[in-house]
C-alpha cells in the first residue's frame, strides 16, 4: 500500500496517510476519472469501509480527497449515521484529520494560506472554493479546457455533456449563462472547466 500511495500523494504524507488507512481499515479503490466527483466513501453490505479516488487528481487533490472521504468514515463512527454528511461533525473531522498536512514538506507554500482559510469551514467539495480550486488546477496535467471566468462576456462554450452556452454577467459569486438549446439560465462557479467554442 505504502508504494501505491507514494504515487498519487506528496511523499511526506505518505506514513501520515497509511497510518489513517491502517486505523480506519480502510479498502483504498483508486478508479479512472469521474466528472462528477473526485471521491467517494462507502460503508459496504459486509460491513467494509471502501473510499475511492479519481486516479487523475494531482497530489495534492488526491490527498485533500483521500482525507475528505476518510473524515466521512471518522465522523460516521464518532457521531453516527444519522449527521449530515457535510454537517458540523463532518467538518470538524475533517479539519483535525488534515491539520498535520497543511505545512511545507506536504504543500507548496503557495497553497498553504489558501488551504489554512478554506479550513477554516471547509466545503463539501474542494471545487466550490473556488480560489482553492484553481490555486490546486495548477498542479494538473495541461489541458485544452478553460476556466469560466476566463471565458468572455458573450462567450460560447461547452461542458463535458455536450451542452452549449452563452457566458453572461457575473452575479455576485457565479456567472449566469444561458444554454443555447433551451434558453434556460444557469449559475456557474467561476472555476468550472469548460471547452471554448471560437
Amino acid at each position: 500500500m505504502e508504494e501505491v500511495l507514494a504515487k498519487y500523494i506528496p511523499p511526506a504524507a505518505v506514513p501520515t496517510c497509511l497510518e489513517l488507512i491502517k486505523k480506519n481499515d480502510v479498502h483504498l479503490k483508486i478508479v479512472n476519472q469521474r466528472v462528477t466527483r473526485h471521491g467517494d466513501y462507502r460503508l459496504l453490505p459486509d460491513g467494509s469501509h471502501q473510499i475511492t479516488v479519481n486516479a487523475g487528481a494531482n497530489p495534492y487533490r488526491f490527498l485533500i480527497t483521500l482525507v475528505h472521504e476518510i473524515a466521512h468514515l471518522v465522523a460516521f463512527k464518532a457521531y453516527g449515521r444519522r449527521i449530515k454528511p457535510h454537517g458540523k461533525e463532518w467538518k470538524r473531522t475533517f479539519t483535525l484529520l488534515m491539520l498535520p498536512f497543511i505545512n511545507p514538506r506536504v504543500f507548496p507554500q503557495q497553497l498553504l494560506p489558501l488551504l489554512a482559510l478554506h479550513f477554516k469551514n471547509p466545503k463539501a467539495s474542494s471545487d466550490t472554493d473556488a480560489k482553492l480550486s484553481v490555486a490546486l488546477g495548477q498542479y494538473d496535467p495541461p489541458t485544452d479546457k478553460n476556466y469560466i471566468f476566463e471565458i468572455p462576456l458573450g462567450g460560447v462554450f461547452r461542458l463535458y455533456n455536450g451542452k452549449v452556452f452563452k457566458r453572461g454577467q457575473k452575479r455576485v459569486k457565479r456567472y449566469e449563462c444561458v444554454e443555447l438549446a433551451t434558453g434556460r439560465i444557469y449559475l456557474f462557479n467561476p472555476n468550472a472547466q469548460v471547452e471554448q467554442i471560437n
